[in-house]
């Protein structure tokens, strides 16, 4: 309880330092505060005192209680609740747009391509609390999986069941994947439109340019990153598909169309990015992450309880307590 409380006037606190220096004083000048009488022989009194005698000097304690009591009710203690309240000046629609073609089951990343991708692309969502957020997956054909919303646990669902499974045609549609994200994003009203396009091939695929597509996300405001994804040299990939249905793997080369990527980034407004192993994919999503923040502006709202009020009281009580024993119980002996 006592680490909620603050004091407003936390400069009044030094006056406790004089309370050590009143009680000394106070005992040395004890004596002096009674009437002396001078006698040749104290033999014929008894010289010990009373019980109440001793206790008088309780007296002072109760007024030095009293004074460190207004002191902390002079400092101003108080309890702070306080209650944010944010709001998003500044939304952004992004829409990730996820190559699933055969080679993203390419081993290089672990365990493979697409899973260590869309462990990543989790992340990202979930850190992007003020964002809407849809999915687009490509191969040989495009398709939105996720249309752009607010609620992440849908969006981290749809990442969860991607998967190649031979329901699209198998390559590499760069331009209709590119396509159907505009497609998504050029009705949105959000003051900042994104997409970013992941792929590890070449454009080998599809009846839309790459670089039409482009045009059409600068048309419509949309500015485009795009990663390409793959270990340089070879990589463990599929390369035929066994009798029992199962992918052949064996040693391929890895071809990424760069130059392509770099145009349309550039076309965009965007930044192209190599991801060569998971911790890279790692770092450059975090980096896309810095690069299109939310704008939020938070408001703070704080309500002061006081808390002088009780020790006032109990100030004035020690007083009133302290002056009712020196004119009843102790009068004859102050």
């Amino acid at each position: 309880m006592l680490e909620n409380i603050q004091f407003a006037n936390p400069e009044y606190l030094w006056l406790l330092t004089s309370i050590p220096v009143i009680a000394l004083l106070s005992y040395l000048t004890r004596n002096k505060t009674q009437a002396v009488l001078k006698m040749s022989s104290l033999k014929g009194f008894d010289q010990k005192s009373s019980f109440l005698a001793r206790l008088r000097y309780a007296l002072w304690l109760f007024r030095l209680g009293a004074l460190a009591l207004i002191i902390l009710a002079l400092a101003r203690p108080q309890t702070v609740d306080v209650s944010t309240r944010t709001i998003t000046n500044k939304g952004i629609d992004i829409v990730m747009a996820i190559d699933v073609s055969s080679s993203m089951l390419a081993q290089d990343l672990k365990p493979n391509r697409l899973d260590a991708l869309k462990q990543v692309a989790r992340t990202f969502v979930e850190d992007r609390v003020s964002d809407r957020i849809g999915l687009v997956i490509y191969a040989g054909e495009s398709y939105t999986k996720t249309p752009i919303t607010s609620d992440k646990s849908i969006v981290t669902n749809s990442l969860n069941s991607i998967r190649f499974d031979g329901l699209i045609e198998d390559g590499t549609a760069i331009g209709m994947g590119l396509a159907t994200a505009v497609n998504r994003l050029k009705d949105s009203r959000a003051k900042s439109k994104v997409i970013i396009l992941l792929t590890d091939g070449v454009n080998n695929s599809g009846f839309i340019d790459p670089k039409i597509a482009a045009e059409l996300a600068v048309e419509y405001n949309i500015k485009t990153y795009t990663i390409g994804l793959g270990s340089n040299g070879t990589a463990r990939a599929p390369i035929g598909i066994l009798p029992n249905g199962q992918f052949q793997y064996g040693m391929t080369k890895v071809e990424i169309d760069e130059e392509l990527l770099k145009q349309i980034a550039t076309t965009t407004g965007g930044q192209y990015f190599r991801a060569t192993d998971n911790r890279k994919l790692e770092e450059v999503y975090a980096e896309i992450n810095k690069l299109e923040k939310t704008e939020v502006e938070e408001f703070k709202y704080y309500n002061y309880q006081e808390l002088f009020r009780p020790l006032v009281l109990w100030a004035l009580g020690l007083l009133f307590l302290e002056w009712f024993l020196r004119n009843t119980l102790f009068k004859s002996f102050i």
